[in-house]
């Protein structure tokens, strides 16, 4: 983790930071997504679209080589937001927790492929993920449609509802809900953007 402290400027350059997280990729392994590519080590995707560097295993699994070992970290919001604070800290790298729609992003609905692509992440055996996202705007909320009933979101309640409630993403369809109570223990999974 040493080296990780060593390069101020990591955002310049993403190969840089590829080849000190494991490297900037295996040539034998041929990935069906295009623009990702795992570190040498493989415990790590580089999204190169993006610019994300996405962790192949849940926060408290570890990558061995082949598939995640271990359980993933079931936490609640507040402890999910904790974590990626604490890990930021330890390795002087902007660890966060990714937004609703970066999480999304992992999801793929093509025909025939459906979820996170196993190759790059390997299953958890969860289907929900915490998102640092808070709010989602939808613009004026119609307080009589079913959806907002359910949700309990009218003029009156929706913002004290909103406090006790966060975002979390499917990783097997990519819907986002934002129902979630925040005492809820779900796994997590960090990202860091070199841009």
């Amino acid at each position: 983790m040493s080296k990780l402290l060593l390069l101020p400027a990591f955002r310049a350059s993403i190969t840089v930071l590829l080849v000190v997280l494991g490297g900037t990729g295996r040539a034998e392994e041929t990935w069906l997504v295009p623009d990702v590519a795992p570190s040498d080590t493989g415990a790590y995707v580089m999204d190169r679209k993006s610019g994300f560097v996405w962790p192949r295993c849940a926060e408290g699994m570890q990558w061995n080589g082949k598939v995640c070992d271990g359980a993933p970290l079931l936490l609640d919001r507040a402890e999910a937001m904790a974590l990626a604070a604490s890990r930021k800290q330890a390795e002087g790298l902007n660890w966060r927790l990714p937004t609703a729609a970066e999480l999304r992003g992992l999801v793929k609905n093509s025909p025939g492929t459906q979820g996170l692509d196993s190759q790059a992440f390997p299953p958890v055996g969860q289907e929900w993920f915490w998102s640092s996202t808070t709010t989602v705007e939808t613009g004026k909320t119609n307080q009589y449609t079913y959806g907002n009933i359910a949700q309990g979101n009218s003029g009156q309640n929706s913002s004290r509802l909103e406090v006790a409630r966060g975002w979390a993403v499917s990783m097997a369809t990519g819907e986002t809900r934002g129902d979630f109570f925040r005492r809820t223990k779900l796994p997590v999974r960090l990202v860091l953007s070199t841009r």
